[in-house]
């Protein structure tokens, strides 16, 4: 030992290996660490840095730290934010840790310095050659690495003293600070020599094998792994800027379809589209493609399903409340619920409510949804005429999207809502495919529990869907269709029914539309009585809420332009605001006459009745018709003329009547068209009233086919028909037999007042519309 340093500051470095002649900087934070500095500065700036054994203990011992350490001289010292101060040093030598101690709070030690002969320093010669190869094999090692600057290796290799060069190469290679420290602990010369050339020759020959193995990975690369290659520099790029999402989606996709509830052949679909995503060009045609696929995947609901409310009473509490009328519905309602609820499943029903416009089918459908708890849906097929709208487009098509009744699933998020088929009877067929023909697998419940979308392309399961269509007319349904589907009438109001339904659903509806709530504003039931039956004609009810809602706009302009405090709308003051009354019912005669009849009518806004005129004149034989017949009015007309010939000689008519005279059959309203098999016995009945001269009763109405041999056919709307003819102020009124039980079903309300006579046959018919002939 050379000279003994007694009580000098020690700072113990993690990770770090500090050699003499080396200028370097160092962040300190530890208390003693620090402290042993501030210990330094006051006095001569000197103390001895150390490197722990293992860089992860925090307060470390003797035994903690190497025995070999540096003695350095403190340059600069930097305080940094979080209570960090960065030293920059000076290593001066080598130096042996004697004893290591606390004193004023930090490390101290005794240091002894070596020696020239510890150093034991070789030869001239021998040193002249260490300086030779070590020049060598550092100048391969430049060659190999690349790293070394220019400046650097010049400046070492002009260096001629071997302890020197020595330091300076160990001080300027980037090896670990563990080779590091076993260079400085190697005190010896020679040693340090031998150890730096070894360390040197290592270092070349792993440089030398990375750059083999390099060039041999490069040599194998052929056209379509540089692709990938750079494809995949590109993606990194992309994520450096920002601009790159493919991957965050594909995991974000992953994590959906880990909680997606759905069965293995669906999950393993949707993993497999995921992977062709990740694969496929940020930016390209097929990612989008690919990822709009898979959201659809992601938002279909597989196995997911709502609970339904399996209470009866709140059923048909909420179904009245919504609802005036419409028992039929009410009742299958309630039906389906109670089958569910004993059988714990049950096949969901496909319901078709079939009625005239604004009879309220469409909203008794949400109703119904209220009532079970059920996710709602509507889809509207008016006028849908691509067969790709019900079944969705192929995937290779561009624009390709799932059809309506996958996009309802989705857009429900359950498997079991209840999905309206709005205007059912409304969807066409052309080029593009039969639409309805899509829907006959949608509705039957023998199929639909693996429904496929050609979009989707795995089956979809709606056999738990609730079904409900909805159509004006189930003439314009294809009979396959209609054969799936059970069907429910909603038919006509009477005037009653419009009169609750607008007092407790209209017209507090329209007040709150219209900003009335708090005003003194009502409706008498006499005013509401005349605006049902002067100012609409309709079997709904939404010419009647226009009303309502317009009688309430005037309101409001009253309420804030001369400030009334209130506001009564009576049977009188109606046309102050709704104008001249529009309509007026179509009442019978005051007498009875000859060759006129009143016959009844469908209509599409509900019953009708209409006069049907005969004339008899000179002429030769010919049938006229006029008031727009069709064609089945037409053979109607012939078949009451082949009848009445048949038996005219039981009314007097002579055999040459029907060649000497013309008949003219004529209907008023020219302008409408008119057609339909039920007024064959009317005009029968005016045709022989005219012939024979005899009068018909002006309070009786009828319906009916006629045959050949004067049979009495069935018709259909007889509720609409019988509601008109009451309106009408009729008070028979002649049906055919079969329809008897159609008779039975409707209510009192539309049957008080009205005698119903039920025919089969012709004579029956003449016996009680004829006067000379009635029993009255």
């Amino acid at each position: 030992m050379n000279e003994l340093i007694k009580n000098i500051p020690v700072v113990a470095l993690r990770g770090m290996t500090l050699l003499p002649s080396m200028i370097t900087h160092f962040d300190i934070s530890r208390e003693k660490s620090v402290k042993a500095v501030e210990t330094a500065m006051l006095r001569d700036q000197k103390l001895v840095v150390v490197t722990q054994k293992s860089p992860e203990t925090q307060d470390p011992g003797r035994k903690d730290l190497h025995k070999i350490g540096t003695l350095v001289t403190v340059k600069q010292i930097m305080k940094l934010p979080q209570n960090i101060f960065r030293v920059l040093a000076e290593g001066l030598e080598r130096v042996e840790v004697m004893d290591l101690d606390v004193a004023d709070g930090c490390l101290v030690a005794d240091a002894a310095t070596f020696s020239e002969e510890e150093l034991a320093l070789p030869d001239e010669k021998n040193q002249e050659a260490m300086v030779q190869t070590l020049r060598t094999i550092f100048q391969d090692y430049c060659q190999a690495n690349g790293k070394i600057s220019r400046e650097t290796a010049l400046q070492i290799m002009e260096q001629t003293d071997l302890q020197k060069m020595v330091d300076q190469i160990a001080v300027n290679i980037p090896v670990f600070y563990e080779e590091k420290q076993k260079l400085l602990e190697a005190v010896d010369l020679t040693e340090r020599f031998e150890q730096l050339s070894v360390l040197l020759e290592n270092e070349i020959q792993v440089m030398n094998i990375k750059t083999e193995i390099q060039e041999k990975v490069k040599a194998r690369v052929d056209k379509n792994q540089r692709e990938y290659i750079l494809r995949e520099q590109l993606k990194v790029i992309r994520e450096e800027l920002g601009e790159d999402t493919t991957g965050a989606e594909a995991d974000h996709f992953q994590e959906e379809a880990d909680k997606l509830e759905a069965s293995d052949e669906v999950k393993e679909r949707i993993e497999k589209e995921i992977e062709r995503f990740k694969n496929a060009g940020n930016n390209s045609a097929e990612s989008s493609v690919i990822r709009g696929y898979i959201e659809t995947l992601l938002e279909l609901p597989w196995d997911k399903e709502s609970v339904d409310n399996m209470d009866l009473a709140n059923a048909r509490e909420i179904l009245d409340e919504d609802h005036y009328g419409l028992e039929k519905v009410k009742e299958r309602v309630l039906e389906f619920l109670a089958v569910r609820a004993l059988t714990k499943k049950g096949d969901s029903p496909i319901i078709c409510l079939v009625g005239p416009p604004g009879t309220g089918k469409t909203s008794i459908a949400r109703s119904i949804a209220r009532a079970l708890d059920k996710k709602y849906v509507r889809i509207c097929l008016g006028g849908v005429r691509d067969e790709a709208e019900i079944r969705g487009h192929r995937r290779t098509y561009i624009g390709a999207m799932p059809g309506r009744i996958a996009n309802g699933m989705k857009q429900a998020g359950v498997k079991n809502p209840l999905m309206l088929l709005d205007e059912i009877d409304k969807v066409s067929s052309d080029y593009k495919g039969d639409t309805s023909s899509a829907l006959l697998e949608v509705l039957d419940s023998e199929q639909n529990n693996k429904f496929r979308d050609h979009y989707v392309e795995l089956p979809l399961d709606l056999s738990e869907v609730l079904f409900i269509a909805t159509a004006n007319d189930v003439q314009t349904i294809p009979r396959p269709l209609l054969d799936r589907m059970e069907l429910i009438e909603v038919s006509s109001y009477t005037e009653n029914e419009k009169l609750h339904i607008a007092k407790e659903h209209l017209l507090e509806k329209q007040i709150e539309k219209n900003g009335l709530c708090g005003y003194d504003f009502s409706i008498t039931d006499k005013a509401m009585k005349k605006l049902i039956s002067s100012y609409t004609r309709e079997t709904g009810v939404r010419s009647l809420e226009r009303k309502i809602g317009e009688i309430c706009r005037k309101a409001a302009r009253e309420f804030l332009e001369e400030g009334k405090g209130s506001i009564k709308v009576t049977e009188t003051s109606l046309k102050n605001y709704l104008g001249k009354e529009r309509y007026t019912v179509n009442r019978l005669n005051d007498a009875d006459d000859i060759g006129i009849v009143r016959g009844l009518a469908w209509t599409s806004v509900g019953g009708d009745t209409l006069e049907i005129e005969v004339n008899v004149m000179p002429g030769k034989g010919e049938l006229l018709l006029t008031g727009q017949l069709g064609d089945v009015m037409k053979e109607s007309a012939m078949a009451g003329i082949s009848y009445i010939r048949s038996v005219s000689r039981e009314y007097g008519i002579d055999d040459k009547f029907f060649k000497e005279n013309d008949i003219h059959i004529h209907i008023p309203e020219g302008a409408v068209p008119k057609d339909g098999p039920s007024a064959g016995i009317t005009m029968a009945t005016a045709m022989t009233s005219a012939i024979t001269k005899l009068p018909v009763r002006a309070d009786i109405a009828m319906t009916g086919e006629i045959t050949l041999r004067g049979r009495v056919l069935p018709i259909g709307g007889l509720k609409e028909k019988l509601l008109a003819a009451k309106n009408a102020g009729i008070r028979l009124v002649l049906v055919p037999e079969k329809n008897r039980p159609d008779v039975a079903e409707i209510s009192s309300e539309i049957k008080k007042g009205l005698e119903i006579r039920f025919v089969s046959h012709m004579d029956e018919v003449l016996k009680a519309a004829l006067v000379k002939n009635s029993e009255n």
